[in-house]
């Protein structure tokens, strides 16, 4: 929380230097998304928070926590290139299933009596949306380079070091229990993007994280997973949106008539997690040796 702060005072110093806007008005910006100029401040002021909340505070406890911060966050060890291109296939064809969990996820209601609490996530779901939508604004080769930045790198990396390498790995340490501890850092990682509609595929996408994780012994492998995650969406919008390609990726396994491919994407997953741990369980093993 404190380097959280610090470094959010550091992206609106950062605002008023380069854009001469103060704290107070970058709130007004949040309200006024039509404008490109303020998006170029949002984005810098989110990508400089994003560092400091979730890629410099993993690195300080680990040095904190154990004599080699490297081995503690499990990152010393490059993944090998048979598991990159496994973890690789696992995303692009796992793509159906996740969209069609999401679309389920989106008719889900809690009961009357929480329909406060309904609305008041509706409303954050909807400007999350919303942000997410002008961030993903790209016209040009830069714009999709300056995203795949701070949508599918940091948060790959940072992510990966707070909640699998910093989280996951404290609960594993305290409960004596993998399963248990992938889960509730799940249910973290999930929680923290405060979207509930997508609160279920998050969450099992995050579980999977967990146990990439748990199987090699290596932080990379999620790493690589969540990136491959991000910068597709990033990638295929870019394409989308520029009418270089017809292919709208949040369209696939969307709607019954997808069940098909949702069936096959669900096999096909189940697969390349089972190729990926016995990988995994391959690897440890050579290394305990």
């Amino acid at each position: 929380m404190i380097s959280a702060v610090f470094f959010t005072l550091i992206s609106t110093f950062l605002a008023s230097v380069i854009y001469g806007v103060d704290m107070a008005q970058l709130a007004i910006l949040m309200g006024e998304l039509e404008n490109p100029s303020n998006i170029a401040v949002l984005k810098m002021v989110q990508t400089v928070s994003a560092i400091g909340t979730f890629i410099v505070p993993p690195f300080v406890l680990a040095w904190l926590f154990h004599p080699s911060p490297l081995d503690f966050l499990s990152i010393r060890k490059k993944p090998a290139f048979s598991s990159s291109v496994l973890i690789i296939a696992l995303l692009f064809l796992a793509v159906p299933l996740i969209n069609h969990l999401g679309e389920l996820n989106s008719h889900f209601h809690l009961p009357s009596f929480l329909k406060g609490m309904e609305d008041w996530m509706k409303a954050s779901e909807e400007q999350a949306a919303r942000l997410t939508e002008v961030f993903l604004i790209m016209n040009t080769p830069t714009d999709m380079v300056v995203n795949l930045f701070m949508v599918a790198v940091i948060p790959a990396i940072g992510e990966e070091l707070l909640f699998r390498g910093i989280i996951q790995n404290i609960f594993s340490r305290w409960l004596k229990n993998n399963h248990v501890a992938v889960w509730l850092a799940a249910i973290l990682f999930s929680a923290m993007h405060m979207q509930f509609y997508g609160f279920i595929p998050r969450l099992l996408l995050g579980a999977m994280l967990g146990y990439l994780l748990v199987w090699s012994g290596n932080l990379w492998w999620p790493i690589i997973a969540h990136f491959v995650n991000n910068a597709a969406a990033v990638i295929f919008t870019y394409f989308y949106q520029n009418n270089m390609s017809t292919f709208d990726p949040d369209k696939i396994g969307v709607g019954y008539e997808q069940m098909n491919m949702v069936l096959l994407s669900i096999v096909c997953t189940g697969v390349l997690l089972f190729f990926l741990y016995k990988e995994g369980l391959k690897k440890r093993l050579l290394s305990e040796e």
